[in-house]
């Protein structure tokens, strides 16, 4: 079983200490506490942990700003301890980018598969962004070919096919991507235009 690294944020040491012999005895790996939000920050960037346990009311930076951070920098999913459930703190939650809320006192069944959902959905974000990210590229070099087939086009009066398969065969001639190519030719034809 390939072990997931977990880090805990929370003031309270017995607290820290509970959850942790918690999540040991299902198997997973604390790697690094901090009872405090700053520190933990600091200790999350390092250890790049599978998920972040923290509490809603950490000292010098409250769960909720943490996770945000933690969020806007795609370092882990978190997971929000908090004892108090008003619908204005859910509410935050949601911004926060929190991917799992557990209340107190925490107890294994409701923290384990609260642990493993948040982990399984920020995976599944992480891997739905780097399908967007590819669809961009790739519509990207699209249009780009397209539009250094029509300055081949119009230049050379070749066919689009044939516009099509020089950009091709100067890819594969010069062991570059089609994108470089159509951004070469692209770049020239700007170049040879007059101001």
């Amino acid at each position: 079983m390939d072990r997931s690294k977990i880090f805990i944020a929370l003031a309270d040491a017995n607290q820290r200490k509970r959850i942790k012999q918690i999540l040991t005895k299902e198997g997973y790996l604390v790697t690094g506490e901090a009872e405090d939000g700053p520190s933990a920050l600091r200790q999350i960037r390092a250890l790049s942990p599978d998920i972040v346990i923290a509490e809603a009311e950490l000292p010098g930076m409250g769960g909720l700003e943490v996770a945000k951070i933690i969020a806007e920098d795609h370092l882990a999913p978190v997971l929000l301890v908090a004892s108090s459930w008003q619908s204005d703190f859910i509410q935050k939650a949601r911004e926060s980018w929190v991917f799992a809320l557990v209340s107190r006192p925490v107890q294994a069944a409701n923290l384990i598969p609260a642990v493993e959902s948040a982990m399984l959905n920020f995976r599944k974000i992480v891997q739905l962004e780097e399908e967007v990210n590819k669809l961009k590229e790739t519509l990207e070099t699209r249009k780009l070919v397209e539009r250094a087939k029509g300055i081949l086009m119009e230049t050379l009066g070749l066919s689009e096919a044939e516009a099509f398969r020089r950009i091709q065969k100067q890819s594969m001639d010069k062991c570059t991507s089609m994108k470089s190519i159509a951004e070469a030719i692209i770049l020239a034809h700007e170049l040879q235009q007059p101001r």
